[in-house]
């Protein structure tokens, strides 16, 4: 659905609101009511919009996302812009050809910070690509695949300090949010494979997106968030659990320290006494008054919150630390959602997910709780499901995390094979791991393999996955 989504999208960003609207015109008038198929509803582009797609159409036939890498020379008043496409190879697919994949383009003084000329659409059809700007004078800094115009990965020769410009300056809220998560991205892997970053452009970075007041809140909140462990382990040839633990901890640290004034300014700012209200201005209002206590760690709101919202991103920053109030903020939440069902999710999966010493321990606790039971497909993925994608405590050296989740998914196939094949996938990233780590995993997955009794569905899985 959501592939089916993009494509739509790509193809009303090539034909143009007018011709969009004029070949959605002539298909509903052709299909409704009808069975129709994607093959008519590209045939009622081409024919309402004027336009050929028929190399638009590999899109449905091509699996893979694409890759496109972007290198920008300055060169006195010109501008070259080298476009390069790469679909990596999938299995029954090695060989691809050229995608069309719509780019939204525009560049930026880099010492004005003004943009230099409008947003372009250029439609990369070929393997290799190049445009050139002319009456370029300042040095300029490519802000691309604004809109998220097309669904690929972007790959650029964009400095530190060019990301960070754009996390300034970029009128393209996409495209700003992705500099600043690639800023933060380049310097959480320079952190976990060096051993240290420096973390002032990222600091920098932030501090003038928080104090940009014509910024949304929602907005801000999301793009001063950290990515994630398992994020920044994807884009690792090995992925060490320990070393991007301690590059993420040591930058988020530094962010909040850093910028103390102003994580307690939004706090307070964005904290009301008006009653609850499901509203996009108090819906972000919550969102970045928990972003900004998850940096100053401060667990004060959590007695005095009118929603569960705001405890529940309280109780996130106590699970996570070590304040004397953790256990009885955890058992107040609990006694206040132990009769909702879905909440009471959030309670395991909350834990499941903390970056604590001890959450292997924590979790092996939780699934002996009266609450949890296998038998609820919705409460296994809250606890036994999150602990899986919790980097660091599922892949502890000892290989502890692996052996539970294995019992657990043995113990969940007799109840749910179907539940219990989708939890599975963790284990099946052991090439990603360091030997040692990696052995383990495969370890794990021959004993789900060899054990008596097991489903079709968890059997094909874990088969699958080992023989890679």
């Amino acid at each position: 659905y959501n592939k089916g989504a993009e494509l739509i999208r790509m193809m009303a960003t090539i034909l143009g609101p007018e011709r969009f609207r004029t070949a959605c015109d002539l298909y509903f008038d052709r299909f409704d009511g009808t069975a129709a198929t994607c093959e008519n509803f590209v045939a009622c582009m081409e024919e309402g919009g004027g336009v050929d797609l028929s190399q638009f159409r590999l899109w449905y036939s091509q699996a893979g996302t694409p890759r496109v890498s972007a290198s920008l020379d300055h060169d006195g008043g010109r501008a070259t812009l080298r476009l390069a496409q790469q679909v990596p190879p999938t299995p029954g697919q090695a060989a691809k050809e050229p995608m069309v994949l719509p780019l939204r383009i525009r560049l930026f003084g880099a010492e004005t910070g003004q943009p230099l000329g409008p947003e372009q659409l250029v439609l990369l059809k070929e393997t290799i690509e190049t445009i050139v700007f002319d009456g370029i004078a300042e040095r300029p800094v490519l802000s691309i695949n604004r809109g998220f115009s097309a669904p690929v990965t972007i790959e650029s020769d964009r400095t530190a300090a060019d990301l960070a410009f754009l996390a300034r300056h970029d009128d393209d809220p996409f495209a700003r949010y992705e500099a600043m998560q690639q800023l933060m991205l380049d310097t959480l892997i320079a952190g976990a494979v060096e051993g240290n970053a420096d973390h002032r452009a990222v600091i920098d970075a932030v501090a003038d997106t928080l104090d940009d007041p014509a910024l949304d809140p929602a907005f801000v909140a999301e793009a001063v968030l950290l990515p994630s462990e398992s994020f920044v382990g994807d884009q690792l040839s090995t992925v060490d659990p320990e070393a991007i633990y301690r590059a993420r901890e040591a930058l988020r640290g530094d962010l909040g320290r850093s910028l103390a004034d102003r994580w307690r300014t939004i706090y307070e700012a964005n904290s009301s006494d008006a009653p609850y209200a499901y509203t996009p201005a108090a819906k972000g209002a919550r969102r970045i008054r928990n972003v900004a206590l998850g940096y100053i760690a401060a667990s004060g709101q959590f007695e005095q919150a009118d929603n569960m919202t705001d405890r529940q991103g309280a109780l996130s920053t106590l699970v996570n630390g070590d304040s004397d109030l953790r256990e009885a903020a955890l058992d107040i939440f609990y006694n206040r959602y132990s009769g909702n069902a879905l909440v009471l999710d959030k309670w395991f999966q909350t834990q499941a997910l903390s970056t604590r010493d001890g959450t292997l321990e924590a979790v092996a606790a939780l699934a002996e709780h009266p609450s949890f039971t296998l038998a609820n497909p919705n409460r296994a993925r809250s606890l036994i499901g999150a602990f899986a994608v919790n980097q660091r405590a599922f892949n502890r050296a000892d290989g502890a995390g692996y052996r539970f989740l294995a019992d657990q998914l043995i113990a969940l196939d007799r109840l749910n094979p179907q539940t219990a094949a989708k939890l599975l996938p963790p284990l099946g990233r052991f090439r990603r791991f360091d030997p040692a780590r990696g052995a383990l995993m495969r370890a794990e997955l021959e004993r789900i393999v060899a054990t008596p009794g097991l489903s079709k569905d968890l059997f094909e899985q874990a088969s699958k996955s080992l023989a890679g």
